[in-house]
């Protein structure tokens, strides 16, 4: 039976989808913004005359950034380190929280403070890239994916899940019906954490998808770039056209719009991605709250 809503509720209702409506056209017209000015012509965008729709329609923008042949490759590379790194990522993470969310594991109190600590504290830029030379590891594709295999803050959100949601008897169960550890988590605890293996997912994917400072440092083959990296030399590189183009007296408008143009060619895979693992996402961040 529906409640009857007094004064109250209904001043709480209005206040409450005021507030959300104007935290939605916060965070989504910035984005509309850039899609506009990404289509419009780059005198109308300097001009200020952009605000919703696209003025004086223009592909130009991603013509000048579609034409880069090094794009294709570099989008293929980051196609590559999201695929491999994020499988490697969620295997790696699921592996090591699943016995440290049990309560009969010896140690997982210990293993768990030093992987906390690792939050913190850390060797830094320097060490890392000595241990990355020394495993030999500088220019080539696993510089993108193993230093960061497992993420501490992404384990201990898997580890919290698996607590609250897969209790010990569960696992009893199908070590007396002859399960090995492995089976168990293959056949039991993954299908039955879909919803925090896609939140997980979709962090890792994400980090990768817009990985740029490691790629700086470890990598010196542009082919194997990632697309972060080429579309910051697009932009740079016409840039350095501009002031060349001022410095004769013709100043270009182009960059202007391929500045936007970057962001939208950089962000629109993964917005792509996102309703897909929406309904997993939200499940996976709530469902260990509800739970006692």
């Amino acid at each position: 039976m529906r409640r009857r809503m007094n004064l109250e509720d209904t001043l709480f209702n209005v206040f409450n989808y005021s507030a959300l409506t104007l935290v939605a056209i916060a965070t989504v017209y910035p984005f509309v913004w850039i899609t506009s000015a990404s289509f419009s012509h780059p005198s109308s965008v300097l001009g200020g005359k952009v605000w919703l729709l696209p003025v004086q329609f223009s592909t130009e923008a991603y013509r000048h950034i579609l034409r880069y042949n090094m794009l294709w490759v570099a989008y293929a590379n980051t196609i590559f380190y999201v695929v491999v790194g994020t499988t490697l990522n969620v295997a790696l993470t699921m592996m090591a929280a699943y016995p440290l969310s049990r309560t009969w594991f010896y140690g997982r109190g210990i293993i768990t403070f030093i992987i906390v600590f690792t939050m913190f504290f850390s060797g830094g830029m320097i060490p890392s890239y000595i241990l990355m030379r020394w495993l030999g590891l500088l220019d080539t594709r696993w510089a993108m994916i193993l230093p960061g295999a497992v993420s501490a803050w992404n384990l201990l959100v898997a580890r919290a899940y698996l607590q609250a949601n897969i209790p010990d008897e569960l696992v009893e169960a199908a070590a007396v019906d002859g399960a090995s550890d492995l089976q168990t988590l293959v056949r039991i605890v993954f299908p039955l954490s879909l919803p925090v293996v896609a939140v997980l997912t979709l962090f890792y994917a994400v980090g990768h998808w817009n990985q740029f400072f490691n790629a700086i440092i470890y990598l010196r083959t542009r082919e194997l770039m990632p697309l972060q990296v080429i579309l910051r030399e697009i932009v740079v590189s016409l840039q350095m056209n501009e002031v060349l183009a001022d410095v004769v007296g013709q100043r270009s408008l182009l960059q202007e719009t391929v500045k936007y143009a970057t962001i939208i060619v950089a962000t629109a895979p993964i917005l792509c991605l996102y309703p897909f693992l929406q309904k997993y996402f939200i499940k996976g961040i709530l469902l260990g709250s509800l739970k006692g």
